[in-house]
């Protein structure tokens, strides 16, 4: 199948863009060009201080007593080799890379070393994983590997020291001896969990998201609603065809798997599956590897089983007599001892075997700040108004749009995560309504087109619909009140669709009067304007800035003073508001270039007033810097204005912007609506001034 047969078109991160798959954001903001470059040229090898070889990497293992953490060693590969009397060279990668390479070690994190067997088969992803330039030439200690995590592909850097014990690798190790792509793997993301204890336990879906960013679908076999066996077998022939990384569970039963060889509350990964016939009949068979690279399933169609004796000789081939953990099984065996199958693509082409259409993906970051299912609250949550215009009439109940709804974690170690009851909803909105947030009146009148469904404790909720023809309105919630979550919302759509977004805002029917998004070319700029390239990297499909995204803006981009905090959420607010020239509420090119330039005068403004280079101003600094920007202000108001966006001694260079931006925009209202010193005002103009610019 034609790779540009399932492609999907991605309006979030256009090629080159930071967390694109060719740009990849910095994982703790580590250049890897930069750091080799620099320990080639002073003839050092890499140490990485983010993620030290010690004890705290390593975390606390379950299954590792303290004696034996004390006996941990931190080994560079070729140091390794040498204390295990090997004169072989290490090497990244020899002949490829094969589910064959490696088997697990001491670290309980199968759902992983899963996912890497299922990547082993596609090499273009897995070459977006593994970069393959990587070897122990032309060698500095340090390599890099790229995960996608929670919208955007990153880069994670690491050095090459190891956890060792008795010589031997604690973790994943290579079959081969001096090949360590798996381990130098397994290191990088145990680095993005927070240790290597941090890996213990977890879903194969959740590796293999991190792998591809695609899209996940769990089916639970033990359920009310699990597949029959004729549905799953079309599933896994369509996510083969479809190039999806599919791995496996079994039951927690230790009893019940007993003496068959299977390992209880395993993950597992599928490899291929084919149809063979025996004495007339067709039998299905799933091939399954065990990440220990070990101990293998032990009944019917198992490596010793007879009835491979019994099939046509090209068919045997594909049996091998070994013990490196893989092996077939029939269909039926496989729903009686596994408990859920995990399949992961990069388009849903899998879900309905419409392998000719180009999905349309694009994805937003939000918050939930406080609304809740059935409360008074509901109505603040962001709210994504979609309109669809087409759906497949020959197919009944075409499924035409995917969401997937993932929740940020707030904690950087893995096992800390505490995930909220989250959810998605959808409505539909009748004809005639007018464009902007939606208020509880709509909601308290309006029934969902799907009842809200709550998942708890679940990293990604993936919902599939049929909508017919017409405006929807998607929101994502928890199932509490006054709980903060930030999440990415993906849309899958099958046709191009209109999307407009509403960041969580206050409940105010008035947001309805909002006009149509403009059109772009009113607000064209040449490609080679760096802030218009720095706006592109953080504004919506819509081409503007809501609050959350300014704010990653500002926090990453713009040099920051001593021990700042970061421009605050509200503050962005604030920001949108004070340059909104047409009062929609988000921020365009035009505006953002007003408050860019604003922002740089006053960073300037700043550092000419700070004398002493304290990296804040005083209240006579502060005055002078006022004075300065051709505000007339007496020694009170320096003082309330201090006290009301700064502290009692010191302003930051963060709460000077937003107080000079703020006081420049009440000036420049006082000289435009003034007459002989006094300013008339009716209600609307006084009420809009002061509530909102």
């Amino acid at each position: 199948m034609a790779k540009s047969e399932t492609c999907l078109v991605n309006l979030r991160y256009q090629d080159g863009s930071e967390g694109s798959p060719t740009n990849p954001a910095k994982f703790k903001n580590q250049d890897f060009a930069q750091i080799k470059a620099d320990c080639l040229q002073k003839g050092e090898l890499f140490v990485d201080n983010e993620f030290p070889p010690n004890g705290r990497s390593l975390g606390d293992l379950p299954d590792l007593s303290s004696s034996q953490e004390s006996e941990v060693k931190w080994l560079r590969p070729a140091d390794l080799l040498r204390k295990q009397g090997k004169k072989d060279k290490p090497a990244f990668s020899k002949d490829g890379m094969s589910r064959f390479d490696f088997g697990q070690g001491d670290v309980g994190n199968c759902w992983f070393l899963s996912a890497i067997s299922a990547l082993t088969f596609q090499k273009g992803l897995m070459a977006q994983v593994v970069p393959m330039d990587q070897s122990f030439e032309d060698y500095a200690g340090i390599f890099h590997f790229r995960f996608w995590r929670f919208g955007k592909w990153i880069d994670v850097v690491i050095d090459d020291y190891l956890p060792t014990i008795n010589k031997r690798l604690l973790s994943v190790s290579s079959k081969d001896g001096n090949e360590f792509w798996a381990p130098l793997l397994e290191k990088a993301y145990a680095k993005v969990c927070g240790s290597y204890a941090d890996m213990h336990g977890g879903s194969s879906s959740e590796a293999c998201k991190d792998f591809t960013g695609g899209v996940n679908q769990i089916y639970h076999l033990t359920e009310a609603n699990a597949p029959s066996h004729d549905e799953l077998w079309l599933t896994l022939s369509r996510a083969t065809e479809c190039k999806s990384l599919i791995c496996c569970g079994t039951l927690h039963k230790k009893d019940f798997l007993a003496n068959i060889g299977l390992v209880d509350g395993h993950a597992y990964s599928i490899t291929e599956i084919t149809e063979v016939e025996l004495n007339g009949s067709k039998v299905r068979l799933v091939r399954i590897m065990n990440p220990w690279g070990k101990r293998e399933w032990s009944g019917k169609w198992s490596d010793k089983s007879d009835l491979w004796n019994k099939v046509r000789p090209d068919v045997r081939k594909k049996c091998f007599d070994r013990d490196d953990g893989e092996f077939w099984m029939e269909l039926e065996d496989f729903f009686r001892y596994f408990s859920a199958v995990f399949i992961c693509c990069e388009t849903p082409n899998f879900l309905d075997g419409d392998f000719k259409c180009q999905w349309k993906c694009m994805i937003y970051d939000g918050r939930v700040e406080e609304g809740a299912a059935n409360h008074s609250t509901f109505a603040t949550n962001p709210q994504y108004r979609i309109q669809v215009s087409v759906i497949d009439k020959l197919e009944p109940e075409d499924k035409n749009i995917l969401l997937s709804l993932m929740e940020k974690p707030q904690q950087d170690s893995r096992n800390e995560i505490k995930l909220n009851s989250i959810g998605l909803t959808i409505y539909k909105v009748r004809p005639g309504t007018p464009q902007g947030r939606l208020g509880s009146d709509f909601f308290n009148r309006t029934s969902p087109v799907k009842a809200p469904t709550i998942y708890t404790g679940f990293r990604e909720v993936v919902e599939l619909l049929s909508l017919e023809p017409g405006e929807y309105v998607i929101i994502p919630f928890t199932n509490k009140p006054n709980v903060t979550a930030d999440f990415v919302l993906t849309v899958y759509t099958k046709a191009d669709v209109k999307i407009r977004s509403y960041d969580g805002g206050d409940d105010n029917e008035d947001n309805d009067h909002l006009s149509e998004i403009r059109d772009k070319d009113k607000e064209r700029v040449t490609d080679d304007d760096p802030n218009h390239a720095l706006f592109k990297l953080y504004a919506n499909q819509n081409d503007e800035l809501i609050p959350r995204q300014l704010q990653k803006l500002l926090n990453d981009r713009f040099p920051h003073g001593s021990g700042h905090r970061g421009f605050s959420l509200d503050t962005c607010r604030s920001m949108i508001a004070l340059v909104d020239l047409d009062q929609r509420m988000t921020m365009t090119f035009a505006e953002f270039s007003i408050l860019w330039k604003k922002i740089q005068e006053y960073k300037n403004l700043f550092h000419r007033c700070d004398v002493n280079e304290n990296g804040s101003l005083s209240s006579p600094e502060l005055q002078k810097a006022m004075e300065a920007a051709g505000m007339d202000v007496n020694d009170g108001i320096v003082g309330l204005m201090m006290f009301r966006y700064s502290g009692f001694s010191s302003t930051s260079l963060e709460e000077f912007i937003t107080l000079m931006l703020r006081l420049d925009k009440m000036s420049d209202i006082f000289k435009g609506k003034s007459s002989d010193g006094v300013i008339h005002l009716n209600w609307d103009e006084w009420s809009v001034i002061s509530m909102y610019n």
